[in-house]
């Protein structure tokens, strides 16, 4: 029996996540061996993680009966070697970044505050923040899918007491310069959650504001460029005062002890790291040049592609009927729809992914 009597109010309001599209999914669908499908629409390291990595799991299998150290502490002073940042302002999360947005919105938010968010862009900030109670403040992008530095500053309120931004941007896979997330900083009372996700995919990163501001926290994944998806790790990077009071409600042993030790050695195989930024470098330049479809320099690694006057919807279902999974746009806030993401994938991936764009244009063609 349904007892929706029982929920929070707000929850009927919120729109559901919307995943992408799963392997399983789609055989199943159009009857593909799930071995042809190529899944180019989650954003994961289409080469897999590290080996060092795996090493690191099969080497706990047998520990699992054992709970993890409460705070992760092995795997958070390896973040600080690779940060460069001291552990005091180093906070490690599962599952996932999703994780770490979860308990700083239960920290932070109370019913009737207000948090801002430049659209289009990832879906789960405003659920979580919606879910405790917030108001949701959507500001548009430029013409060209960039951040609104302006419209943002001019959305910022008395009552804003988050302000998100997703940098390179899911999405449009844009960065946000650091003089436009100084004055956002400046602008406000509120914190300024920036979203590193993609940071090692771009060509600068944020981190050091940590040290200079205190309204400022860097959320980042295991999930992209290490590889580690299916493990869930996320860690934030924040002021030390934040850190203090964060840990106060951070669920405890919240990444596995062989997440734990699989994240150390993936930080530890720079080798395999910088392979896989050189595979999504390289193969996002090669779609840029190549899918005839306006496509947007990115600085992730993916690709957003528009392909109007065509519907995106159209569009990404004709490369499923090809078994190519890619991302259509279409739930994300003020993206529009004729907008498709494509995760970067191996040169043969990509090649075929070109020529499945080349085949839907020129059926629009005729």
């Amino acid at each position: 029996m349904s007892r929706p009597d029982l929920i929070k109010d707000v929850v009927a309001s919120i729109a559901e996540y919307i995943p992408g599209k799963s392997i399983e999914e789609i055989a199943k669908k159009y009857g593909f061996n799930p071995s042809e499908i190529i899944k180019l629409g989650s954003n994961e390291n289409v080469l897999g993680p590290s080996p060092l990595a795996i090493e690191a799991l099969v080497s706990t299998a047998s520990k699992v009966n054992i709970y993890p150290s409460a705070n992760a502490s092995e795997l958070v002073d390896a973040i600080s070697l690779y940060t460069s940042l001291p552990v005091e302002n180093i906070c490690a999360s599962g599952p996932g970044m999703d994780g770490l947005l979860d308990n700083l919105m239960r920290l932070l938010i109370t019913p009737g505050d207000e948090v801002v968010l430049p659209t289009p862009t990832f879906s789960y900030y405003e659920i979580a923040a919606r879910a405790n109670g917030a108001v949701a403040i959507h500001v548009p992008p430029t013409k060209e899918l960039a951040f609104n530095v302006a419209a943002i500053k001019d959305a910022i309120s008395d009552k804003t007491k988050v302000i998100f931004l997703c940098s390179p941007n899911n999405p449009t896979g844009k960065l946000m310069a650091e003089n436009d997330v100084r004055t956002i900083l400046e602008s406000t009372k509120g914190l300024v959650f920036v979203d590193e996700a993609y940071v090692e995919f771009a060509d600068c990163n944020l981190s050091h504001l940590v040290l200079e501001y205190d309204n400022i926290i860097i959320g980042r994944t295991f999930s992209k460029a290490f590889g580690l998806a299916g493990l869930r790790i996320g860690y934030g990077l924040m002021p030390a005062w934040l850190k203090l009071q964060y840990m106060k409600i951070a669920t405890p042993f919240n990444v596995s002890y062989p997440a734990v030790m699989a994240g150390v050695a993936a930080l530890c195989d720079k080798k395999y790291l910088k392979k896989s930024i050189m595979c999504s470098k390289e193969g996002r330049k090669f779609l840029l040049e190549n899918i005839p479809f306006k496509s947007y320099e990115s600085q992730a690694n993916f690709m957003l592609v528009d392909v109007a006057p065509m519907i995106a919807r159209n569009v990404a279902e004709s490369l499923l009927k090809k078994g190519i999974i890619v991302r259509d746009c279409r739930s994300f806030k003020n993206a529009g729809d004729s907008l498709i993401r494509v995760t970067v994938g191996t040169q043969e991936q990509n090649e075929k992914v070109v020529a499945a764009f080349k085949e839907a244009k020129a059926c629009s063609d005729q």
